[in-house]
């Protein structure tokens, strides 16, 4: 029996067919088997694949809408790769490459509300109990330290050290124009204060 799932946001639609897979004791309502996938984004043309094209396509979109959400952006999907993308300027450059022969890639230019709604059908299909297809996703990993690190302004980042050597100097210029302290006389010596001794009187002249 075959099986159709649909996942439409408001100007995308992603649907997906496919058939149960019995050897494994797949229930009926499972797709287990994606016999073909099609994607339509608003004004477009209508988009479609084998089960390849689906998994780099969440592969690289995922992952570049997590870096987005972090205010990291940044390039997903190599020179050679079913589907790239990037930011270019106020949107996003979605790149598809098809695997036939003698065809141009297919250039789409996406701003932020569809990037959203295509991120959403990705996600809703990705999550659905439905769908058992053997995708072999990546976990997603933490940031790295120098991607954290560059959400933080340069002036920031410079401002705690700066700030922390101006004190140094500042206690260190304080402690020199403090005089050091007298010493402390030893128990039982007299502290009245010295007279110095006359000279001898001179002699009968």
């Amino acid at each position: 029996m075959k099986l159709s799932y649909r996942y439409e946001q408001t100007s995308a639609r992603l649907q997906l067919e496919g058939l149960p897979d019995v050897s494994i004791g797949q229930g009926e309502q499972v797709l287990g088997i994606l016999t073909s996938w099609q994607l339509t984004l608003a004004g477009r043309p209508e988009l479609e694949g084998k089960r390849e094209h689906l998994l780099a396509l969440i592969q690289v979109v995922l992952p570049y809408a997590r870096h987005l959400v972090s205010d990291v952006p940044r390039a997903f999907g190599s020179a050679t790769s079913p589907v790239a993308i990037e930011p270019k300027g106020p949107g996003h450059r979605l790149l598809l490459r098809s695997s036939q022969p003698d065809t141009e890639p297919l250039d789409l230019q996406l701003d932020d509300a569809e990037l959203a709604d295509l991120v959403r059908c990705l996600d809703q299909a990705r999550l659905d109990w439905r769908v058992q297809l053997p995708l072999a996703l990546p976990e997603a990993q933490p940031l790295k330290r120098r991607e954290l690190l560059v959400r933080v302004p340069l002036a920031q980042r410079l401002a705690a050290p700066i700030v922390g050597a101006a004190a140094v100097a500042l206690t260190a210029s304080l402690a020199l124009m403090v005089p050091p302290p007298r010493p402390t006389p030893p128990p039982g010596a007299s502290t009245a204060p010295t007279t110095p001794a006359e000279p001898p009187a001179n002699g009968p002249r």
